[in-house]
């Protein structure tokens, strides 16, 4: 018998509605990323939750049209379970350039980020359309979506260039090219 360290608890929940996310292994692409978010923004892992949703154009186009009124397929949407963004003296969210407030950890049990979706159909056009490797654009994604659930934002050019700043950060200290 070998003595073995407990496994760390998952992070990552994962929702697989479309059997094709099977083989991309989007349960442990989704926990590497999300790992990797956490960890450069100085959020110890344990103690926090995300849901990720592995889908179809369908559904993500069904979800999209719900919630941001726009009834086309994405490759990628995110529910915040709680503002994080910054805020002016007046309340206002998203202040430009600014980081967010990473989330306060509970004593009382995990806490929830939020949800994230995913479409594999999006995701597999994209990534050929790039020529990009399928599960290295998934990661982007899937970084791209556990940045908006910490309140990172891409609607003003500082913004945006904060957040891609991560995102290629984050992904090259997991060996994949900056995506942009």
């Amino acid at each position: 018998m070998t003595d073995q360290a407990p496994s760390a608890p998952a992070l990552v929940d994962c929702v697989i509605e479309d059997p094709r996310w099977d083989d991309a292994d989007l349960p442990a692409l989704s926990e590497t990323a999300a790992r990797a978010v956490l960890t450069r923004l100085g959020i110890g892992p344990a103690g926090y939750e995300i849901c990720v949703m592995g889908c179809d154009d369908a559904r993500i186009a069904t979800l999209n049209t719900e919630f941001r009124g726009k009834p086309t397929p994405t490759n990628v949407l995110s529910w915040p379970a709680e503002e994080l963004a910054p805020e002016d003296e007046g309340g206002t969210p998203d202040l430009p350039e600014e980081a967010p407030d990473g989330p306060e950890a509970e004593i009382f049990g995990p806490v929830e980020l939020g949800d994230i979706a995913i479409s594999w159909d999006t995701c597999a056009r994209e990534a050929a359309e790039a020529d990009k490797a399928f599960t290295d654009h998934v990661t982007h994604l899937v970084v791209h979506g556990i940045l908006h659930l910490l309140g990172y934002d891409h609607v003003r050019d500082g913004d945006a260039e904060l957040m891609e700043g991560l995102e290629t950060e984050i992904l090259g200290k997991l060996g994949i090219a900056d995506p942009y």
